[in-house]
C-alpha cells in the first residue's frame, strides 16, 4: 500500500487542521526547506519511528510523515514544540544507550529502543514524563495520522473513513468488501 500527500491531507483533515493540508502540499512540492516549522532532525526522528510503527505492507512513509508533521507543525507551534522535545528525548535516549541518533539505528535497534524505554506500554500523556510525552507526542500522533489516512485505514478494514467520500455502498457492506 502506497501512502501519498492525499493521505497526509486527509489525517491532517481528521486532526481538525484544515489549512495545514494545502500548506503541508504546497511545502512538500517545494524544495526550500528553510520553510519548514519543525527542525530537519526532529522530522527524521519522526519519520524514523514511523518507519518502526507502521506496518512493512505500507510505502511512502517518508514523503506521508513529512507532509503530516509538517503541515501540523506549520499551523499550531505550541505542538511543533511539543513534538521537538519528545523527538529530542528520544534522540538523547538513542544516543545514551546505543551511542548513535535514534534515526541511524536499524528498524530493529529503533523498536528495541522503543520498548526499552518503555513507549509501547506508558501512558499516552501530553504533560506526563519524558516517556508518555514520547508515547503521546510520537507514537500516538504518528498511529493517528496513518489511521486516520484512507489507506492506512483500510489496513484496518476502515475502508471509508468518517469525512472520506464513498457512497452509500461502502456502508452497506462489510469490512472485506463483499455485500452482506
Amino acid at each position: 500500500m502506497e501512502l501519498t500527500r492525499r493521505d497526509a491531507i486527509a489525517a491532517l483533515g481528521a486532526a481538525g487542521i484544515a489549512g495545514g493540508g494545502a500548506l503541508a502540499l504546497s511545502r512538500s512540492s517545494s524544495d526550500d526547506s528553510s520553510n519548514r516549522s519543525i527542525a530537519d532532525g526532529h522530522l527524521e526522528t519522526m519519520v524514523a519511528a514511523a518507519e518502526v510503527l507502521y506496518p512493512s505492507t505500507v510505502d511512502g512513509v517518508t514523503e506521508f510523515v513529512e507532509a503530516y508533521v509538517s503541515g501540523r507543525a506549520a499551523v499550531d507551534s505550541a505542538w511543533a514544540g511539543e513534538v521537538a522535545d519528545a523527538a529530542a528525548y528520544l534522540e538523547e535516549y538513542a544516543d545514551a544507550w546505543y551511542d548513535d541518533s535514534f534515526a541511524a539505528l536499524s528498524p530493529d535497534e529503533r523498536d528495541a529502543a522503543l520498548r526499552r524505554m518503555g513507549a509501547d506500554a506508558a501512558s499516552s500523556n501530553p504533560d506526563g514524563g519524558s516517556v508518555e510525552r514520547v508515547r503521546y507526542y510520537v507514537v500516538n500522533e504518528l498511529l493517528f495520522a496513518l489511521y486516520a489516512s484512507p489507506t492506512g485505514g483500510e489496513l484496518v478494514g476502515l475502508e471509508n473513513p468518517q469525512g472520506y467520500p464513498g457512497g452509500t455502498d461502502s456502508y452497506q457492506r462489510g469490512p472485506s468488501g463483499s455485500a452482506e
